[in-house]
């Protein structure tokens, strides 16, 4: 087996992943440097599927305030989110927005050059930056990866799976162990930071707008490790996703379309949402999710239609060429034709819990962007929340980070050496098993049982058929393949999603109960762990 010493770890190459490396390698003494592992290639992630764009509270936008984003943020929390939690990020948006800019992210402008703003659901001004028209996050990536790219401390791993997190008997993460996607080899990587930066959840679901690698990797690693998890009950579906399944997701269309004047339809252009709440297309994304899902249900159909023919020609193709070119490869002219849409999985709530700085309740483990949960999006995401949650966290880990002696272990403990014997024994010699089949049949599970809508009869149907999945997968610790580690993964944490829903006994933001329609007056965050192998609920 093969060994290796960083002074930081960071698992994931999303924005998160490239921000916190990029400001890591800035302020911190790294005397073994910083080590940037991804199981794909660098840059693929859910932030290059990011659309409508980030939320910004600069000082130059005069109609905007950080109280007002407050407010709209625990407004569409359904009552969840932390609001210190809330209002540090909101604060520290101006000052990091203006750092990217350093980095050479690049937002759209206007002929005077001033920055744009667009409005997006549930918030009550306009106020959050994109980039390209419609390609936030792949415009924000591209510029970090540039950036990684030229910098030499910062190692890039690709096509290495993260397996296991290498912790002590006193509870400190050491490292982590890696397997070669190529060689199938196992590298054992020492640090004294490991930073999860892995995103979300997406694939554990039929559909999705999320890209093949969101099986929740970080969440497994992190749980199997002892680490607090919170609000894992809370998973976003977006309302509008194209209804064409395109390979392995489905493509997003940015609520920031209804954000301009789109319109939610029948198949006659009859407006549907004014039934549902006062604020129509503009109302949380939880309510609209529902709305176009009972809409679908009633009427036996596959998708309703978005409307945006009633937006100028000139302003829809220049604020979204992106929609209009993919929607364009399924015969739809967005100008003239209605775009069919359903919901699909989009953003995870719940997460490892941490605070603004990414520390886990595990020492010298972070997490941060869509693996972790602070507390800023409670129930139900703001939109464009999630890339502001990233950028600043990956801000503020680098700043707490500055202050730590960043020096790699020179010696491991018998835990931590058992773990490794684990895996460097040569006596793995299991037939295949039919992965894809597998993933297949869990994502139907999650889907029909424990998704947009659910019951106690449907979560513990889900949790038997999930029992009876992991009956046909004969593996224990090692698997034969990156694919193999990732159903192993989404097996762990749809268990704890479906444990976590069956034990909020009430309806909040995207967590809706038909046995339990009222919201509790107590409002709590749920918290789960591993304790003696099996899920442990934490008061």
């Amino acid at each position: 087996m093969k060994y290796s010493r960083y002074s930081t770890i960071i698992v994931g190459s999303g924005i998160a992943g490239l921000y916190a490396a990029l400001k890591i390698e800035q302020q911190a003494n790294l005397p073994d440097g910083i080590l940037l592992l991804t199981k794909s290639k660098l840059g693929e992630s859910n932030s290059r599927y990011a659309q409508g764009g980030m939320v910004a509270v600069l000082k130059e936008n005069k109609a905007d305030s950080t109280a007002s984003h407050i407010s709209d943020t625990i407004k569409a929390g359904a009552g969840l989110s932390d609001f210190n939690t809330v209002k540090f990020i909101s604060e520290h948006s101006d000052t990091v927005v203006k750092d990217l800019l350093k980095f050479g992210v690049e937002f759209d402008r206007d002929e005077n050059n001033n920055l744009c703003f667009t409005r997006e659901a549930a918030h009550s001004v306009r106020r959050i930056l994109h980039s390209g028209g419609d390609a936030t996050g792949k415009m924000i990536e591209k510029a970090l990866c540039r950036k990684v790219k030229e910098n030499s401390n910062i190692d890039i791993y690709e096509e290495g799976t993260a397996v296991e997190l290498l912790v002590n008997g006193k509870s400190e993460c050491k490292g982590i162990l890696v397997f070669n996607n190529f060689t199938h080899e196992y590298e054992a990587v020492y640090s004294p930071v490991v930073i999860l930066a892995t995103g979300g959840i997406g694939q554990l679901y039929k559909y999705t707008t999320n890209p093949a690698g969101a099986t929740g990797d970080g969440l497994a690693l992190a749980y199997n490790a002892g680490a607090v998890m919170q609000d894992m009950e809370f998973v976003q579906f977006h309302p509008t996703a194209l209804a064409f399944d395109d390979d392995v997701n489905r493509f997003l269309i940015s609520e920031a379309v209804r954000g301009e004047g789109a319109k939610l339809v029948d198949a006659d252009g009859i407006e549907f949402m004014h039934k549902y709440d006062e604020r129509k297309e503009l109302a949380p994304r939880d309510i609209v999710t529902r709305a176009n899902f009972n809409e679908m249900q009633e009427h036996s159909l596959d998708n309703v239609y978005l409307n945006a023919t009633c937006i100028d020609k000139d302003v829809l193709f220049k604020r979204f060429p992106n929609i209009a070119n993919k929607c364009l490869e399924h015969g739809i002219d967005i100008s003239k034709d209605f775009i069919p849409v359903a919901p699909a999985a989009h953003y995870f709530m719940g997460g490892i819990k941490t605070n603004v700085e990414g520390e886990t309740t595990i020492k010298g483990l972070f997490a941060i962007g869509e693996v972790s949960s602070t507390g800023l999006h409670g129930g139900n995401r703001l939109a464009s929340n999630s890339l502001l949650e990233c950028v600043v966290c990956a801000y503020e880990t680098a700043e707490f980070l500055k202050k730590e002696p960043l020096v790699s272990p020179k010696q491991i403990d018998g835990e931590i050496k058992s773990i490794i014997d684990r895996y460097a024994e040569d006596d793995f010699d299991f037939e295949p098993v039919d992965v894809d089949a597998l993933k297949a049949g869990l994502k139907d599970i999650m889907w029909t049982y424990c998704g947009i809508l659910r019951s106690e009869k449907s979560l513990i149907t889900a949790l038997e058929k999930l029992e009876e999945l992991k009956n046909k997968f004969p593996r224990q610790d090692k698997c034969l393949s990156k694919e193999e580690y990732e159903f192993k993964n989404m097996l762990i944490v749809a268990k704890i999603i479906v444990n976590s829903a069956l034990n909020r006994k009430e309806s909040r933001g995207a967590h809706y109960r038909l046995d339990y329609l009222n919201t509790n007056e107590e409002c709590i965050h749920s918290h789960i762990s591993k304790k003696d192998g099996e899920l442990d609920f934490v008061k």
